[in-house]
């Protein structure tokens, strides 16, 4: 099979993709009139690309929260959203959400952390009060949330519905993670922050390849091949050299996350269904 996996960017897509988001985010930033743009600093290279990117298109109309979780966010995350914030002479606010945390684990006294789905409640709950905290200060400041997702994490639905996917908008979300890494190279953003193990902080210890199952540089492949070429599992299995199985676990991450990219369904209650012989559409998406 003669295809081209085109992934990486060159040199002057890189310079042409960081303009198009800075133009982007100002130009969202002035549509609806904000104050102030908010970003969720995690000490990440996803979240450090975006503040950096924001600092440009808005300068000191940019507001980072860095919130960790004492004895659970690693004290590397923290040190580099502070090294991050210096660098690019951002505005910040630490705000811990220890206290937060522990009063929803205290209404849920049953839970039992072994219990795969309860430790992943407990963990979801931690994006939500961050989400929360991003909200209280857009309204209070007149802001709008720049969401720090990619296009990788938002295909597999590797994000906490209502928590950190829970923005106004993307600005990277049509970049793959291998992408995300280029770009923050190509602005500057710290080496220590794009060469460290991705991890969305949900435990000690965790880390994104880990919980997913497949490096991040596998599943960009595999995703461009569904997505962006539109071949078959067994195309993509054949031209990367990937096992089929492999292949379908990325792929049933996508269809199992595709209510995470959606608004939800709102039945309908129009006339039309007065109509005895009206039959509701069936949704084959």
């Amino acid at each position: 099979m003669d295809i081209n996996i085109e992934i990486y960017l060159k040199e002057e897509e890189l310079k042409l993709f960081k303009d198009i988001i800075v133009n982007s985010i100002r130009a969202r930033f002035e549509s609806v009139k904000a104050s102030i743009g908010i970003v969720a600093l995690s000490g990440g290279v996803d979240s450090s690309l975006v503040a950096a990117l924001s600092k440009e298109a808005l300068g000191d109309k940019l507001l980072c929260l860095i919130m960790p979780e004492e004895n659970v966010s690693p004290k590397e995350d923290i040190e580099h959203a502070l090294e991050l914030v210096k660098k690019f002479n951002i505005n910040y606010r630490i705000i811990n959400i220890n206290g937060a945390v522990d009063w929803f684990k205290k209404r849920f006294e049953e839970i039992d952390l072994e219990n795969k789905n309860e430790k992943l409640a407990v963990a979801n709950v931690k994006p939500r009060v961050r989400m929360i905290l991003n909200y209280l200060y857009a309204n209070a400041l007149n802001g709008i949330i720049i969401g720090t997702s990619n296009k990788t994490e938002l295909l597999l639905g590797y994000g906490t519905k209502y928590g950190d996917i829970a923005v106004d908008f993307y600005p990277i979300g049509d970049l793959y993670k291998t992408q995300v890494w280029q770009l923050a190279d190509f602005v500057g953003i710290p080496t220590e922050i794009v060469r460290k193990k991705p991890s969305a902080g949900l435990w000690v210890g965790q880390t994104d390849e880990e919980e997913l199952g497949h490096t991040y540089y596998e599943i960009d492949r595999v995703l461009y091949c569904l997505v962006e070429l539109e071949l078959s599992v067994r195309e993509t299995s054949k031209l990367l050299n990937i096992p089929e199985e492999a292949i379908n676990d990325i792929y049933r991450r996508v269809i199992a996350s595709e209510h995470k990219r959606k608004i939800p369904i709102i039945t309908r209650l129009s006339r039309m269904c007065l109509d005895k012989d009206w039959k509701y559409p069936v949704d084959r998406h």
